[in-house]
């Protein structure tokens, strides 16, 4: 299926995926090819995907949906960062933002978010 990862300044991943791995606002779930259509929102958190070629990669994205209808898988992210590119500069900045973002929660569904890039990326760092 085609695959891609949009943020708002750039397209963070594009091509032939056999399987993607996202972190839904209701859980993990695995898309493969010929799954049926869905809508979901993301949650913070890392998307594992497997190119054609068996090449493997994970991007942490961050806020945003996702949308699979027949052969199209699209993550439209607020923030992608593929997790070999995070150094801990990156890595320390994400961190403070999601410390900000959970300080300055004023619903539920934002601090589940804040919380859950927080998890995320506190075991990145680890």
């Amino acid at each position: 299926m085609q695959f891609e990862v949009v943020t708002p300044d750039r397209v963070a991943l594009s091509g032939q995926a056999r399987q993607v791995v996202v972190p839904g606002l209701e859980g993990r779930f695995t898309v493969l090819p010929g799954h049926a259509p869905v809508i979901s929102a993301l949650r913070p958190g890392i998307v594992e995907v497997v190119l054609e070629g068996a090449d493997k990669r994970r991007l942490f994205v961050k806020g945003g949906i996702v949308e699979l209808d027949g052969a199209h898988l699209t993550i439209l992210a607020e923030r992608a960062l593929e997790e070999g590119a995070m150094d801990a500069q990156s890595l320390a900045a994400e961190l403070e933002a999601a410390r900000s973002e959970l300080a300055a929660a004023s619903d539920d569904t934002a601090r589940l978010a804040a919380a859950s890039a927080l998890e995320v990326l506190g075991a990145q760092r680890r």
